[in-house]
């Protein structure tokens, strides 16, 4: 346990966004992206603000049939939290692909203001 309240908060948050991928509902995502948000995936281009993102989020949970996020080990230091993960995706027909994931959060006030997603993008294609 951390003397810093707000690093225990910011963890939380990260836990409970990511607990919400299963139901692949992209509305239930923007509540925790600010305004200004900035997404980036490791090879994509950014996709910069909250419309943005959870539109391009809508589309994912559109072609898949399955989406789980876990979190193998989370380390929170003040604003910034950094996530190793494993992404479960499954396309229709398809098993659920373990694809291994570091994320990195940057919130303010109790919202994610940057995330910067570290996924080898061929393997995981190879994957799904």
């Amino acid at each position: 346990m951390t003397d810093n309240p707000t690093s225990v908060d910011n963890g939380t948050i990260i836990t409970e966004f990511l607990a919400l991928f299963t139901q692949r509902d992209a509305g239930k995502l923007a509540p925790y992206f600010d305004e200004d948000i900035v997404f980036e995936n490791y090879g994509d281009p950014a996709i910069k603000g909250r419309d943005r993102l959870v539109s391009m989020w809508a589309g994912v949970f559109a072609n898949m049939a399955k989406v789980d996020f876990t979190t193998v080990h989370q380390a929170v230091d003040g604003d910034i939290v950094i996530a190793e993960q494993i992404h479960g995706l499954a396309l229709p027909g398809r098993p659920l692909a373990p694809i291994r994931n570091m994320a990195v959060y940057r919130l303010r006030d109790g919202r994610i203001i940057e995330w910067r997603d570290y996924t080898n993008s061929e393997y995981a294609r190879t994957l799904l």
